[in-house]
């Protein structure tokens, strides 16, 4: 999300960063890229086949769909059963494979609940009996969206919005957790586009605990999310090898019990 221009529409300011930082991600073993045809639009799919294509065995490709970008930027919904099914198709063609990972259905805000999310599931359950993706997941969701999926299919994963600041997609995690659903947590960092100053980095809390472990306020930020649960994935954004490098080092990082109490 982080790779195309401002806004995340448009070309990125420096391609040749853009495409760097997926090969380097690929080196240092990262296994799951998150995209979508809408980011862009199309910008991040091209990015990513011009610096991965032909993908390495084992790399998760996930998209999602469920909306579409206007001339100027607006994000806009697209998430009836046929354009789903138009925007898995889009997502394989920017892309060049037959196959994706995981497709996550985004329901957006206003979009009619009930009978209406039933057909949206129906049409990705047919477009992985097709072959076109392995797994169906989920998008800015409740526990009781979540729950509805799983009465008609499987759910492979659920991508909400959570962070330190942010944590009302607890009991999404927490439904997730006790089914042994994967939650990927989208803005860990805090909204990139927040206004006011970055919520999570600029926590006393957070500059007080990196400061003790020694580390930066944003892996602070990731090693709290991937001490919450086992079943947590993590997708953080990035436009620059140096930063891709710190977040992947938050492997390495672990939270003690002071920490934890510090953090909540």
């Amino acid at each position: 999300m982080q790779l195309p221009g401002p806004g995340v529409f448009g070309p990125p300011r420096d391609r040749t960063a853009a495409i760097a930082v997926l090969r380097r991600a690929v080196e240092l073993g990262v296994d799951h890229i998150d995209t979508a045809e809408y980011y862009g639009p199309g910008v991040a799919n091209e990015l990513i086949r011009t610096a991965l294509h032909p993908y390495p065995a084992g790399l998760a490709l996930v998209s999602k769909v469920g909306a579409r970008r206007d001339a100027s930027g607006g994000v806009l919904r697209y998430d009836r059963p046929a354009e789903l099914r138009q925007g898995i198709e889009d997502n394989l063609r920017s892309l060049a494979v037959d196959h994706l990972t995981v497709v996550n259905l985004r329901i957006m805000d206003g979009a009619p609940a009930g009978q209406y999310f039933d057909d949206q599931l129906a049409a990705m359950v047919a477009a992985r009996e097709d072959g076109l993706i392995g797994g169906i997941g989920l998008s800015n969701i409740t526990p009781g969206h979540l729950r509805r999926a799983l009465a008609i299919t499987d759910i492979a994963c659920v991508q909400n919005l959570l962070n330190l600041a942010d944590r009302r997609s607890m009991p999404v995690l927490e439904e997730c957790h006790a089914r042994g659903i994967a939650f990927v947590p989208f803005f860990p960092l805090g909204s990139g586009f927040a206004r006011g100053g970055n919520p999570v980095q600029a926590s006393p809390a957070v500059a007080a605990t990196a400061a003790r472990l020694r580390c930066t306020p944003a892996q602070v930020a990731l090693a709290w999310l991937l001490d919450l649960r086992p079943e947590v994935l993590l997708i953080p954004g990035t436009s620059s090898i140096s930063h891709l490098e710190e977040n992947m080092a938050v492997a390495n990082i672990g939270l003690d019990s002071e920490a934890r109490d510090l953090l909540g």
